[in-house]
């Protein structure tokens, strides 16, 4: 009866040693993942949501060697925590994509001050509607879903103790930095384009008639065509942003 008991408790305390390590990786990701981790959630929900990640992932991955020493764990303390912030990372990037998409389409259309402080975040309209556009569109689609394979597949690409390498680290922020601003500035395009010949036709106006306050005229003009073309293009913005995010799901520790 006692060896029975004493088995049991070494079963115990080997799960609780599992899903302790797994959820070092997880709750260090949950700072950074999108529609999780926002600040207008709070805290007690997002732990709820880390402890429910880490019942669903630690049984995927339990067959991975655990060190049952404590300076093992120490060392899970670190590796784990770091692996977990990358893994954020690589999803954090690309809600900024939409951030700075946001942006650049409201400085470049002259309505980066409307609605400025609605967020929690100093965002512009634009950007606020995008974010909060972007994070619907992904938690409707499954999101939690996927992030939870994302967490089982991580550790295919980075076992259990893995330290990343300075190296492998630096190149892999720059390789994702770049292509959050990528995509940030191919989502923002079409306002550039608009803004730029917007601008010069007013200048071309003003040039002919400098009589006219052409700025009285073409404030309203690009105000207006810039919410029309918001309403036009999200959709399809947000369809390249799901395919990124997709694709980021799909390998978001994949190091270059």
């Amino acid at each position: 009866m006692i060896d029975a008991f004493q088995t049991l408790l070494d079963l115990g305390g080997t799960s609780l040693l599992e899903a302790a390590s797994v959820f070092l990786r997880i709750g260090a990701a949950m700072a950074l993942l999108p529609a999780f981790s926002e600040r207008m959630i709070p805290v007690r929900i997002r732990l709820a949501v880390a402890l429910a990640f880490t019942a669903v992932v630690a049984p995927a991955v339990a067959a991975a060697p655990m060190p049952m020493e404590p300076s093992g764990f120490v060392r899970l303390l670190g590796t784990e925590t770091l692996v977990g912030l990358v893994f954020g990372l690589a999803l954090r990037l690309l809600v900024m994509a939409l951030q700075i998409a946001g942006s650049i389409a409201a400085q470049s259309t002259s309505l980066s001050q409307l609605l400025g402080g609605a967020a929690t975040e100093p965002l512009p309209a634009f950007g606020h509607v995008l974010v909060i556009s972007g994070f619907a569109l992904a938690t409707i689609s499954g999101l939690h879903v996927r992030i939870a394979e994302a967490f089982v597949n991580s550790y295919q690409v980075v076992p259990l103790g893995q330290l990343l390498s300075p190296d492998t680290l630096a190149d892999f922020d720059i390789a994702k930095t770049g292509q959050a601003f990528s995509l940030a500035f191919s989502l923002a395009a079409p306002f550039v384009i608009a803004a730029f010949i917007y601008n010069l036709a007013l200048g071309a106006i003003n040039r002919a008639m400098p009589q006219l306050m052409v700025v009285l005229i073409g404030a309203p003009a690009i105000t207006g065509a810039s919410l029309a073309m918001l309403a036009l293009l999200a959709p399809f913005m947000l369809q390249i942003w799901m395919a990124a995010l997709d694709a980021a799901l799909t390998d978001p520790l994949g190091m270059p």
